[in-house]
């Protein structure tokens, strides 16, 4: 039976609710969509997907960061935060579902904050790579999916979207996101298209989505097992140009 899911930085729920409510009207094939930046506290989500017949869970944080799912059947929530990563922020949630353990994440920018800054989102990425050793060592199917607000090339953003020195694409980032790959995760968007320019955020300001200057920062890990059902990953762009849209739009993994 296949199996799709997604994930989605929405950039506030209680501002777009009705946009993820109508995107979810549109694809009934998404069994799970995995939300960041929720930017709100666990009792403040919106209670229309509850109402509506929809399964959710939160790890939510008052007025920034936050992560949810939202499934059309029962999950059950394995953790609430990343293993080995010391931090309060809300930026990790796990859950099974059809015998798959999916990781939604929302990595740190790190540009704010200096080199401290920086050194969470590193650690964020050490924790990430120690809980993936845990999962293949068992042999677990898993995903991580989110985003990991990191371009892992060149090709990953727009010509001069970004400095050289920005966190995002800083050798050192590009470094931790490879070592998952290295472990044997699969980036499912390269799997499908191994070239190109596909972009999953665009910035608000100086119309970068109507010059296309984006960035592919939401990605999705998929362990062996899991790789090897991967039928397709799809960005919706057309989701960017909606009215009061998130600065980034939904993918999709599809699995056989």
């Amino acid at each position: 039976m296949s199996f799709t899911f997604a994930s989605w930085n929405i950039n506030s729920i209680r501002a777009r609710a009705h946009l993820v409510q109508d995107w979810l009207e549109r694809h009934p094939e998404c069994d799970l969509l995995c939300l960041q930046e929720i930017k709100c506290e666990d009792s403040q989500f919106p209670t229309v997907f509850h109402e509506a017949g929809l399964h959710v869970a939160t790890t939510g944080q008052k007025a920034y960061n936050g992560v949810a799912l939202i499934g059309r059947r029962p999950f059950e929530v394995t953790t609430h935060h990343l293993p080995g990563f010391e931090d309060p922020t809300a930026r990790y949630i796990e859950a099974d579902m059809d015998g798959l353990t999916i990781g939604n994440l929302y990595l740190p920018n790190g540009n704010s904050g200096g080199e401290e800054g920086y050194a969470k989102k590193m650690a964020f990425f050490d924790a990430l790579a120690n809980r993936a050793k845990s999962f293949l060592e068992s042999e677990k199917s898993f995903a991580f999916i989110g985003d990991y607000n990191v371009c892992p090339t060149d090709e990953d953003l727009a010509p001069g979207a970004l400095s050289p020195t920005d966190a995002l694409v800083r050798p050192e980032t590009r470094a931790a996101f490879n070592r998952l790959q290295w472990l044997g995760l699969t980036d499912a968007l390269r799997a499908v298209q191994p070239t190109g320019r596909h972009y999953t955020f665009w910035d608000y300001q100086a119309a970068a989505f109507q010059r296309n200057s984006g960035l592919r920062i939401d990605h999705a890990l998929l362990s062996p097992r899991v790789a090897e059902r991967l039928v397709s990953f799809t960005i919706d762009r057309d989701e960017r140009a909606t009215e009061k849209a998130s600065d980034h739009v939904p993918v999709l993994v599809t699995l056989s």
